[in-house]
């Protein structure tokens, strides 16, 4: 017996109540936020794949100049990243005696 947070009526072996159409199933909420959830990451998925970064987008131009230009920006924040990642480390070294 479930008791319907918007009526009052009490339902028995129901997702929904049978008086207003309420979802009143717990796994069935846990079951639509995993799902809301999935689609989610899939549409944050699709949206990096449909826009690239500057760097990516320049390193696919026909023109040679911004070719050149796509490449090297994606060099210099490939190169500040490995340094971020050394610094973050040697200060974890240190902090761990």
């Amino acid at each position: 017996m479930i008791k319907c947070p918007t009526c009052g009526i009490f339902n028995t072996n129901r997702d929904y109540c049978e008086n207003c159409n309420t979802l009143i199933s717990n796994d069935k909420k846990i079951e639509l936020k995993i799902a809301a959830i999935k689609q989610e990451q899939i549409d944050e998925a699709i949206h990096h794949i449909e826009n690239p970064g500057v760097a990516e987008r320049l390193k696919k131009h026909p023109n040679a100049l911004y070719r050149t230009v796509g490449w090297i920006l994606y060099s210099v924040s490939a190169v500040v990243s490995i340094i971020g990642a050394g610094l973050a480390w040697a200060i974890a070294m240190v902090a761990a005696g």
